[in-house]
């Protein structure tokens, strides 16, 4: 294949302190097992696909897993525990990952903290947040004081789908189906509630080409004013969809791919894999339409894969 070049943005970490914390409360990740992982095993990965850096993030269910009375609390020292041991991994491999900090919603106070504390101690690429906690979406307003601190910060915030409030389709994990459908639930509720149109500066990435928000985006918009504001235009709410950025991951298809290109905005489409998560051979089968694809634009498929990410990531840029 040649040198690596692809930054993957959607590449998880499985700290052993975070696996047994979900071990210990008979949790996975939404009907998924939790796959071995070890920064060995992540870079021969990497190298059969020619991705040259993983941007790491833990993956659903984050790190505030309880509802009790110590639940901020655990949430807290798994949060530390997990960003300390990502940070170590990049530390020691600085030219093959990088690391979105776990922050520990919906504790705003510990979360605005720990996003402090890994950005500015920790030296983290951004940080990651579940699509929900709880069944809290990331528009609630009692998130805003968390938004406010990333957007002074131009952080990237890195959304990754978690199983929405709501029983499982019998016989179907999470991941399969419900987890698009969280993506785009979560997107929707960051514009309408006003949180990308007040945070200009803070740059999002929504996992998996955006669930299905390309293909819905013009439903989304020239609905949303009869539903929810009739004062605000529709092209405004499009303007606001439209700041997203989308990672590629398990959405590089012959049909998602087009809705994708058509509707993100030059420079907001990045390569992503899901490894572990997804194995190699599910990267390997997307990997062949991403890379057969036949209507890019000049440069597109490079910028896919590498250079629209350093712009994100001006440290990993060559």
């Amino acid at each position: 294949m040649g040198f690596p070049a692809r930054i993957d943005v959607h590449q998880h970490i499985v700290p052993p302190v975070w696996a047994d914390a979900l071990a210990a409360r008979g949790l996975d990740s939404g009907g998924w097992p939790i796959p071995a992982w070890s920064p060995s095993s992540a870079i021969a990965m990497m190298d059969r696909q020619g991705i040259a850096t993983g941007v790491l993030s833990v993956t659903s269910p984050g790190v505030h897993l309880d509802t009790g009375a110590d639940a901020d609390v655990n949430a807290r020292t798994l949060a530390r525990a997990v960003n300390e041991y990502g940070a170590e991994v990049v530390k020691d491999h600085p030219d093959r990952f990088g690391h979105f900090a776990s922050i520990p919603l919906p504790d705003v106070d510990a979360a605005v903290a720990e996003a402090v504390h890994a950005l500015d101690t920790l030296g983290a690429d951004g940080v990651v947040l579940m699509s929900n906690v709880h069944g809290r979406y990331l528009g609630d307003p009692d998130f805003a004081p968390l938004w406010a601190e990333l957007d002074r910060r131009r952080a990237t915030v890195f959304i990754h789908p978690a199983q929405p409030p709501m029983p499982l389709l019998p016989g179907t994990p999470a991941p399969l189906a419900d987890y698009v459908f969280d993506t785009t639930r979560t997107a929707l509720n960051l514009v309408l509630n006003g949180v990308m149109s007040r945070h200009p500066d803070v740059r999002v990435i929504l996992s998996h080409g955006g669930g299905f928000l390309p293909y819905a985006a013009y439903r989304f918009s020239g609905l949303a004013p009869l539903a929810t504001d009739p004062d605000r235009p529709s092209d405004e709410v499009l303007r606001d969809l439209k700041r997203f950025y989308f990672d590629t991951a398990l959405a590089a298809s012959p049909s998602a791919l087009p809705a994708l290109l058509a509707f993100a905005e030059p420079g907001h489409v990045l390569y992503g894999s899901d490894w572990p998560f997804a194995p190699q051979e599910a990267g390997s089968y997307y990997n062949h339409f991403l890379e057969t694809y036949p209507d890019y634009a000049p440069g597109q498929a490079e910028a896919i894969d590498r250079g629209n990410a350093e712009v994100l990531f001006p440290r990993l840029a060559r």
